[in-house]
């Protein structure tokens, strides 16, 4: 699994969050778009949980480019944004589920295990 966020601290609890599943493993992380990127092409993660708002290139550019380059990735959007364009945003691109900031204590690890167990499909829009 890949975690990107540009906030240190967010990279760190999703770590700690998605850690806890004995099944999940972060391969790596990144702290802006053109670095996601890049790990996801060496690291070809079999998910990638992304932030929108990102420096130097935003997540739904960055979940098009690892679409491209790393087909099998599924991708879940951790995010800040709550308006619905933003969660109808990420459908195109490929994203399996959208999960809130807010919520993320809670439904972070469903919507990774969804997306993980889902056949490419949207699985969750929490």
């Amino acid at each position: 699994m890949l975690v990107v966020d540009d906030f240190q601290a967010w990279r760190d609890f999703a770590r700690s969050t998605l850690e806890k599943v004995p099944s999940l493993f972060i391969v790596a992380e990144a702290a802006d778009g053109l670095e996601a990127i890049q790990k996801a092409e060496e690291h070809q993660p079999d998910l990638v949980v992304l932030d929108i708002a990102l420096p130097k290139l935003d997540g739904f550019e960055v979940a098009r480019q690892i679409r491209q380059t790393c087909r099998a990735s599924r991708i879940v959007f951790l995010t800040a944004d709550h308006f619905y364009n933003v969660a109808e945003g990420g459908l195109p691109v490929g994203a399996s589920a959208y999960v809130l900031k807010s919520r993320a204590a809670t439904e972070l690890v469903p919507a990774v295990e969804a997306a993980l167990n889902s056949n490419g499909q949207t699985t969750a829009l929490l």
